[in-house]
């Protein structure tokens, strides 16, 4: 599932939806019930409590972050299943921003009625969509453009029929024609293994990815924190010369690599110019290689998992191409990715260098599934007004969040059972490490972000002992009728 087959559907998606939203403006309201707890500016976050000081007990990081889900897609049920599980919240207060805050819905415009957020029956969903304008629409069905930091967040529904109505002008029949999957949720049965890690080490339920778009815009934010004025795909490989997090590291002597899923080692660093830089490309590596690096002790300070964009373990919704209807829809089944993912996070459990490392865990963007809490304002980073906005493209900057993505920090030092309530998005990945090595912010946005020591507690070393995790649940029916 390369960048640019999602950016196709995004794009061809685009018209048909407008005109559907157009004729279905003024004939109901949305019954979503907006959040209770809106999120503030990065800069009004509180300080960290971890202590600056103690951060250099960590030697290696490990950033692994799966596609296309949002933070109550997954996450929504993670109050109850804390109190069906006696674990306590460990935060201040001690809530959990998820589905038990309140009753959520979105309108339809297939049926002009309401659809509730509901625990969907399949582990594989028909395709959505988190590109520009179908974000913004998510904010705000009505009015995209508008401010977000009130969003009524009630425009998933109508975004997912209007895909489905795209796909039918294909000769794709999607079983959901009504919005309904947008909606859908998980539970601890579901994914038990992401529950299960989520709860013993932390979780942040402010937690955002950086750009109101698709995949390969806040890919190049997780190594640059920014996209230098993509939206969507950059225009070609070394195109983007703004500094990457790999350039500061290689200033300092600090060791990284970059594993990756795919054969054919598809990483988003080919974007950077920095990637011609001699030597670069040879810290780009096999997947196979983070699992002997683990086994042996000899991971570097930084290690990014590339997940595979051309394989099926990623989790992102199930999808079709356009170019090729007739090959159907490909279904993607999150316990699946859940499972690859639990076996990159075991082998660190699992490792010797487990004594001093931190995992850092989230999902890339929320994939156009349901979430009750608006974006966050954000600085932009470097001042680039967004470039690659075409006539139809909701006008916008990159001065807001997209939605909240699933998110874990997992170390031998992470506060157990805790919840972060500061709102950030994931380059504080970045303002960690460059906080730990010593490194300059990059842009604006990795300045803006805390430097996220407020998970741990170096001095107690909470799971110096990693606990025995289960095994990640296979039993999900993979059956679009049932989602």
């Amino acid at each position: 599932m390369g960048s640019g087959f999602r950016l196709s559907l995004a794009a061809a998606a685009i018209s048909g939806v407008t005109i559907l939203l157009a004729g279905c403006g003024g004939s109901g309201s949305s019954t979503v019930k907006t959040t209770s707890s809106q999120p503030s500016s990065p800069s009004s976050s509180p300080s960290p409590s971890g202590g600056g000081a103690g951060i250099t007990a960590i030697n290696h990081v490990v950033i692994l972050i799966q596609e296309n889900r949002s933070f109550d897609h997954y996450f929504g049920q993670m109050t109850a299943y804390r109190q069906a599980a006696g674990i306590p919240i460990n935060g201040s207060p001690a809530t959990i921003e998820d589905l038990s805050t309140g009753s959520y819905s979105n309108y339809s415009p297939a049926t002009g009625g309401a659809i509730a957020a509901y625990h969907t029956g399949s582990v594989c969903t028909e395709d959505l969509t988190p590109d520009w304008t179908e974000t913004h629409t998510n904010f705000n069905r009505l009015n995209p453009a508008a401010a977000p930091s009130s969003a009524p967040m009630d425009g998933f529904a109508a975004i997912a029929v209007g895909i489905s109505k795209w796909a039918a002008t294909l000769g794709v029949q999607m079983a959901d024609q009504t919005g309904r999957r947008a909606m859908g949720y998980f539970d601890w049965n579901d994914l038990n293994y992401y529950y299960f890690m989520a709860s013993e080490f932390a979780l942040d339920d402010h937690f955002y990815a950086p750009v109101p778009s698709n995949t390969p815009a806040n890919r190049l934010y997780l190594m640059a924190a920014t996209s230098q004025g993509y939206v969507h795909d950059p225009p070609g490989a070394g195109a983007i010369t703004a500094r990457t997090i790999w350039q500061e590291l290689d200033a300092k002597g600090v060791s990284w690599k970059i594993y990756v899923a795919d054969a054919s080692l598809y990483t988003y660093l080919q974007f950077f110019s920095y990637y011609a830089q001699p030597g670069v490309p040879a810290h780009v590596v096999p997947l196979q290689q983070y699992f002997s690096d683990a086994q042996a002790g000899s991971l570097p300070a930084v290690s990014f998992i590339e997940t595979g964009v051309f394989e099926s373990d990623s989790e992102h919704t199930s999808n079709f191409d356009p170019a090729h209807p007739a090959n159907g829809e490909v279904p993607i089944n999150v316990q699946t990715g859940a499972a690859w993912a639990a076996g990159i996070i075991n082998a660190l459990l699992q490792s010797p260098n487990w004594a001093d490392s931190v995992l850092f865990f989230a999902h890339d963007e929320g994939g156009g599934t349901f979430d009750h809490v608006p974006p966050m304002p954000v600085p932009n980073p470097d001042g680039i007004k967004p470039l690659d906005l075409s006539a139809a493209d909701t006008p916008g900057d990159f001065t807001i969040t997209a939605s909240r993505v699933p998110n874990m920090v997992i170390s031998p030092f992470t506060r157990k059972n805790y919840v972060s309530h500061t709102p950030m998005d994931y380059t504080a990945y970045l303002r960690f490490i460059e906080a730990r090595w010593g490194l300059p912010t990059l842009t604006a946005r990795d300045a803006a972000m805390p430097d996220m020591t407020e998970f741990f507690d170096f001095g107690a070393r909470p799971w110096a002992s990693p606990p025995s995790p289960p095994a990640q649940n296979q039993n999900g029916a993979c059956d679009f009728s049932k989602q």
